[in-house]
Parts: structure tokens; sequence; C-alpha cells
């Protein structure tokens, strides 16, 4: 059975969840890493693949609403190549476009305190992402 994994990547922190079905996502962790310093960073997502024998990580790909890929988009297609110089676990590239604002919503809704929403948001945004290429590869 495919394992998988869903990124969430920010300047200064990865949100990260997994799915050992392929069926469901569920928040693993937040990574937190000097800002900007993607190297740190790619070596944490890496340990998290091996420990967790993982076949399949989602990165999300912010675009714009037009569709265009901004600075953070760039910045994620390298990350995702950094991941691959490394890995043997396949690395896609998925739109993640409205996943922050959705997690936002559905903490504000649950009534998610302030102080846990900032703590919990990349985890969640990491879940949205997975969760959405899941249903997309399942459909």
């Amino acid at each position: 059975m495919k394992r998988y994994l869903g990124l969430d990547l920010g300047s200064k922190t990865v949100g990260v969840a997994i799915s050992e079905s392929g069926i469901i996502a569920s928040t693993l962790t937040t990574l937190r890493f000097q800002e900007d310093h993607y190297e740190m960073a790619c070596e944490m997502v890496l340990k998290l693949i091996k420990e967790h024998n993982i076949n399949i990580v989602v990165l999300g790909l912010p675009k714009h609403m037009n569709n265009d890929i901004g600075i953070r988009g760039q910045i994620s297609e390298s990350f995702k190549e950094l991941l691959e110089k490394q890995t043997t676990a396949t690395i896609i590239l998925w739109d993640e476009r409205m996943s922050t604002q959705t997690a936002r919503k559905v903490m504000i809704q649950g009534s998610e305190r302030r102080k846990n929403q900032k703590e919990k948001k990349d985890e969640l945004a990491a879940v949205i992402i997975l969760q959405n290429y899941l249903n997309y590869k399942g459909a």
C-alpha cells in the first residue's frame, strides 16, 4: 500500500500531513526552520519520508488566482527539485490555492483559539492539500 505525505511549505515552517491508507489525510506535524533555509527544511522532510516509508509526497504549489506562478510557487518548484535529488519517493506539485484560507475558516468555525490557530494552520493546510489530491486520484 502506498503511503503519502502532504506538505504546505512556508518561509519558516512546513505543515505536514500523512495518509497511510491513501484515503484519509491527517495532521502529522509542523516543521520549523530558519527563514528561507530550504535545505534545512528539505533535510527534515527527508527524515520523515524515511521514518514513515513514504512513497508519494504531495507538495502544495501556490498559484495566483489567474493561474500564474509567483515567487512562492517558484520556491515550491525548487523545493521539489531538492527533494527529488535525495529520495526515490515521487514528488507531486498540487495546486494549493485557498488551502490556508480554508484551514483558517475551519478552525474559526470550530472555535479554535487564536494561538492554536496560528500553530495548527500549516498542518491543517497540508491536510487539505493532501486530501484534495487523494480525492482527485480516487475519483
